[in-house]
């Protein structure tokens, strides 16, 4: 038993004292290194950790630290939330935890104002603004600046779906997506437009739609400088300089660069009719998402659909 009793747990490792050097380089009996001709005062084999996990054989300058970390192996968690009960290993969990009931964000960015409760949130935070995408897909190559982000994303890859509509079977990727899809069955619209009190589904659908009333439009096409208040619709626009026309009528066979906002006809009076329905094509497949939103202002009465029974042409309901 060494002299100054019995060690509690984990076995220190053995480290140099500070030495004085000059002249010729001297040898360390303990680590046989050489400490060289500095005439300050050094730690040999400095940051040398002396306390070991037992368990896992991580090490520790300190035997509190040491204590600390067991609690990770033994599950003891002695700090407890006299608000909420949740109980945590360290007493700086806890502390930051407290937060969330204080509403204490001591940590601001000086970028946008915006203040956060821990600092590594600020830190992931700010990689917005720096553009920093520090998580990449190995499959495709794709970058994220959260690590949720990167796993959501590879589902995509796997073709995980995991979350089900029940209404309608539909699945999704996030439970985020399947929340934002039941809207459309029970009709909430949470996102209410101060300006003018117009509802939306999606907060995306509430910013585009703001867009309208401030005048912003962050789109600008290269080639010309036109700007647009959404990306759809510089995506359409750039077909006129591409020569792209992605849209074709299956009746007729002609293509056009773009459908408009008028070939969407109300057949809620017609829907038992075989002929004309669904008469769109889009060669491109990356744009057949764009159709899908597109859609999804009308409502499930309006069909994109071909419309001589109408008496219209092709020329008159397409550009």
């Amino acid at each position: 038993m060494s002299p100054g009793g019995p060690r509690k747990r984990g076995r220190p490792r053995g480290q140099c004292r500070e030495k004085e050097t000059s002249g010729d380089p001297e040898t360390c009996l303990e680590a046989g290194g050489s400490l060289g001709r500095s005439r300050k005062p050094r730690r040999i084999q400095e940051g040398e950790s002396e306390y070991q996990c037992p368990e896992c054989e991580k090490s520790f300058q300190r035997n509190d630290y040491l204590e600390i970390h067991l609690r990770t192996h033994s599950g003891e968690k002695p700090y407890t939330c006299l608000e909420c009960g949740k109980s945590f290993s360290q007493r700086g969990s806890l502390h930051r935890h407290q937060r969330i009931h204080t509403g204490e964000k001591p940590y601001k960015c000086m970028e946008c104002g915006k203040s956060f409760n821990e600092v590594g949130n600020l830190h992931t935070h700010q990689r917005f603004h720096s553009g920093e995408k520090p998580y990449k897909c190995l499959e495709c190559g794709k970058s994220f600046t959260l690590s949720g982000h990167l796993y959501t994303h590879q589902k995509i890859h796997a073709g995980e779906k995991p979350y089900k509509c029940l209404e309608c079977g539909k699945s999704f990727t996030e439970g985020g997506q399947l929340h934002d899809h039941q809207r459309i069955h029970n009709g909430e619209k949470p996102f209410i437009c101060l300006e003018c009190g117009k509802s939306f589904t999606m907060s995306g659908q509430l910013r585009r739609h703001q867009r309208i009333h401030t005048g912003e439009k962050p789109y600008q096409c290269l080639e010309c400088g036109k700007s647009f208040s959404q990306k759809e619709q510089l995506d359409r626009h750039q077909s006129v300089h591409t020569g792209e026309k992605p849209y074709k009528c299956l009746e007729c066979g002609k293509s056009f660069t773009e459908v408009r906002r008028d070939s969407f006809v109300d057949i809620k009076k017609s829907m038992q009719e075989k002929n004309h329905i669904n008469a769109w094509s889009v060669e491109n497949p990356s744009q057949q998402s764009e159709i899908s939103e597109v859609i999804k202002e009308f409502t499930w009465g309006e069909i994109l659909k071909h419309s001589w029974e109408y008496g219209k042409s092709c020329q008159n309901m397409i550009q």
